[in-house]
């Protein structure tokens, strides 16, 4: 099963995608993660990406895609793959569907994870993470057990993204419902959508994506 998780930022698509990995031996393929490991790797694609990003200019489309294209050939994709953080925009899904037909592959099921803006900017300011090993903790939702004191590695220094403040979390879901809100349309049309509430907690997102996709698969 090949699958795209939509939602705004800090939905939770990481989460629930990394539990589909392990839940149904699906692959997360992030397209920042691609593109690191093909400019790593200096494949013809990643040496593009990577003279366009020493340029200072924003990867292209084209590339992307290219990057995807690359990727899903590789074995463990075989079984099938979770696309996180693409495509972001209707022309991006068109890409997307002249490049699964190519290759004789579909896309299964495009899951929306629809939240709140006022409380997903919430949830995302609250946000902060140990910068020893990286858990992550919310002001209200996931405090540590001890204060300033890491539970998984005992480490006392935490960090906050710089972006996870209100006025840049606003900008980023005006972006989102711009260019990203109008996949829902585009998939809807094509019969491959499925919604899902995404502010309950991990455990109740995780079993309503399950039932969603069991549904478009049964």
């Amino acid at each position: 099963m090949n699958i795209v998780l939509l939602g705004p930022p800090g939905a939770g698509k990481g989460t629930q995608a990394k539990r589909l990995e392990t839940d149904r031996g699906l692959v997360q393929l992030s397209t920042g993660d691609m593109l690191r490991a093909a400019v790593a790797a200096g494949t013809e694609i990643g040496l593009q990406a990577k003279a366009v990003m020493e340029r200072g200019e924003l990867v292209s489309d084209e590339i992307v895609i290219g990057l995807i294209s690359e990727r899903i050939d590789q074995p463990d994709c075989a079984g099938g793959f979770i696309l996180d953080g693409f495509p972001r925009t209707v022309a991006q899904a068109e890409a997307l569907d002249q490049l699964m037909q190519e290759k004789a592959r579909s896309l299964d099921a495009v899951v929306e994870m629809r939240v709140d803006d006022e409380l997903l900017i919430g949830r995302i300011t609250g946000r902060f993470t140990c910068a020893k090993c990286g858990e992550g903790y919310h002001d209200s939702f996931k405090k540590p057990a001890v204060d300033g004191v890491c539970d998984k590695c005992g480490g006392q220094e935490f960090t906050r993204r710089a972006d996870d403040n209100e006025e840049a979390v606003r900008s980023r879901l005006v972006a989102y419902h711009t260019e990203t809100a109008p996949l829902v349309a585009y998939y809807g049309a094509r019969g491959t959508l499925r919604s899902v509430d995404g502010m309950g907690d991990m455990d109740t997102v995780t079993k309503d994506i399950s039932a969603a996709l069991d549904n478009k698969s049964s």
